[in-house]
């Protein structure tokens, strides 16, 4: 991928050691997948600061009160997420809670239920949407959110994907992991607005065929993940995929007196 002006002369800098790469914050991707299979994209709004206009998976950065041991959890332990994405416990719980919080935050669609063999079965209430914006602006807690409604966080009904850390030439950078999860029975999703003006379902195949014709615009790490999707006929295919979670950070290279962004 060859880099605009302004990010090349900035990789030329980073490469000379003239300025320093910013710190990557821990952040959480969720890709929601239904029967088809067909996996639920945001386009983020032109006016933010980061992947303006691209279409995205629900996620966010860990808020601090995400690794809150408070948190009613059912399902793999943060010790045992911790393993799968080489991270500390506490780390591995921040990314599991901020996986769940923002998908609801994003989506409407929340990944808990009153006991661990069971899900909230709608979200779609006045209630509930008081409750998601709460979460929002941060006002409320996930584990107090979680608490007041007798709620526990399934980590079960969460698959490790991938592992992508932003570009050292980029001015905001996340080191994110990739989660996929089935849309739960009885639940939907639904445009809520927010960081994203538009929200779709699509197969993976249509997507990509989609941004190769410039119609959308993919980040490589959507792209690579909507790519890999696109090899199952059915969410079942999806989720008996064994994943080996490799660390993915692209970088800036000089091909040819032209700065690139290479993933390989």
């Amino acid at each position: 991928m060859p880099l605009p002006a302004e990010l090349a002369t900035r990789a030329r800098d980073l490469l000379a050691g003239l300025v320093e790469p910013v710190p990557a914050r821990d952040a959480a991707t969720v890709v929601i997948l239904r029967e088809g299979p067909e996996v639920y994209l945001l386009r983020r709004k032109s006016t933010m600061a980061f992947a303006a206009g691209a279409y995205v998976f629900p996620g966010g950065s860990v808020d601090v009160r995400d690794t809150d041991q408070a948190v009613a959890w059912a399902g793999p332990s943060p010790a045992e997420w911790g393993a799968v994405f080489k991270a500390g416990e506490e780390v591995a719980r921040g990314l599991v809670c901020a996986a769940v919080r923002e998908t609801f935050e994003e989506s409407g669609v929340l990944l808990a239920g009153p006991g661990p063999d069971s899900v909230v079965a709608d979200t779609t209430g006045d209630d509930w949407e008081a409750d998601r914006l709460a979460l929002i602006d941060r006002s409320l807690a996930f584990a107090d959110f979680l608490a007041r409604r007798g709620l526990v966080l399934r980590s079960d009904l969460l698959k490790p994907w991938a592992h992508w850390i932003t570009p050292e030439i980029e001015h905001r950078r996340f080191d994110t992991r990739f989660f996929a999860a089935v849309l739960p029975a009885g639940q939907r999703t639904r445009d809520v607005g927010g960081e994203a003006d538009q929200v779709a379902w699509k197969r993976p195949a249509e997507a990509i065929e989609l941004a190769r014709r410039g119609e959308i615009f993919l980040m490589p790490p959507t792209y690579r993940t909507l790519s890999e999707l696109s090899a199952h006929d059915s969410v079942a295919g999806i989720l008996a995929e064994r994943r080996e979670i490799m660390t993915i950070m692209p970088r800036a290279v000089e091909i040819a007196g032209e700065m690139r962004l290479v993933t390989g």
